[in-house]
């Protein structure tokens, strides 16, 4: 054995401990009752809500930027409730990639317009940023028989990335398309029948975005849905993953008509004004934690005071 192997070894062990110990413990709450894993999650939610400052002064904001008619005490509550909802799911996925394929069906309920999903025809999947979104992508891959693709951004953490990978991969015909290959290959899977699993509804910086309104404020948003869909010949079908005592309702709703337009600001101001309507009915599941209006159209100062 090298040197050089040797002293790297001490270094690199508790990082292998903490993954296993880490896997090791998503992996035992996969085997525990629902309202168990939900009730661990309630309380890591305060805890996060006490501890993560920065994150919650930000998800303050956004919820005042959007919410403005609220008060501050309904603020308040909406954003501790937030916590709890997004500590919940993300212990979800302990079932979600982990318990048997019996338990997460049973769990997972899909709703509303589920027709659109079999059409045999290239789609969009929009899927906003719910708590729930992995459980809506697992409950799609379960129960539509036709191929599913998803664009991946990988882990740094080697361990969590495998998880992942192998848990978004565990049913159906999912087909993980890396981000850093763009969208070609996006495309042509689209256009040979396949349905794109979509999460366009983040400030991906100034790079190839358009300054569209979100809940009234001028915000930086990419225009991929759009242009995807008009690339694959696409319909767009809008899913919405809302967390429930007994799982997640994953409801499908019906399929945009003329759309996309000739115009993709205008189109793309069209999926805000949608996704606004969405996130109305269940403001709380919503992912409020992100830096939604991080990005400022030029010469505007930033909204999140130095966070």
């Amino acid at each position: 054995m090298s040197k050089t192997t040797e002293t790297a070894q001490p270094s690199e062990a508790p990082q292998r401990w903490s993954d296993r110990l880490g896997l090791g413990f998503m992996r035992l709450l996969a085997r525990l009752p629902l309202s168990w894993v939900r009730g661990l999650g309630w309380l890591v939610g305060q805890v996060l809500h006490l501890v993560a400052a920065r994150r919650r002064r930000i998800a303050s904001t956004n919820w005042a930027l959007c919410f403005p008619q609220d008060s501050e005490a309904q603020r308040r509550r909406a954003v501790r409730q937030h916590f709890v909802h997004f500590a919940q799911a993300w212990l979800d996925r302990s079932w979600l990639w982990e318990a048997d394929e019996a338990t997460v069906r049973a769990r997972l309920r899909m709703v509303g317009a589920t027709h659109e999903l079999q059409v045999e025809q290239p789609t969009v999947i929009l899927a906003p940023h719910f708590v729930g979104l992995d459980a809506g992508g697992m409950a799609v891959s379960l129960n539509v028989k036709r191929p599913l693709i998803s664009i991946y951004a990988g882990q740094l953490n080697e361990a969590v990335d495998q998880w992942i990978r192998a848990g978004r991969l565990r049913f159906g015909d999912v087909k993980l398309v890396e981000k850093h290959q763009g969208l070609r290959p996006v495309i042509h899977l689209v256009r040979g029948g396949g349905a794109l699993y979509l999460l366009p509804d983040m400030d991906m910086g100034p790079q190839e975005s358009v300054f569209v309104p979100f809940f009234g404020v001028s915000t930086a948003t990419v225009p991929t849905l759009p242009r995807i869909a008009r690339l694959g010949h696409a319909r767009v079908v809008p899913v919405i993953s809302r967390m429930t005592r007994e799982g997640y309702d994953v409801e499908v709703l019906p399929a945009w008509s003329d759309y996309p337009g000739e115009d993709a600001v205008a189109d793309t101001a069209t999926m805000n004004q949608k996704l606004e309507a969405m996130i109305a009915t269940m403001p709380e599941q919503y992912y409020w934690v992100h830096k939604r209006f991080k990005t400022r159209p030029p010469g505007e100062a930033s909204l999140y005071n130095g966070d």
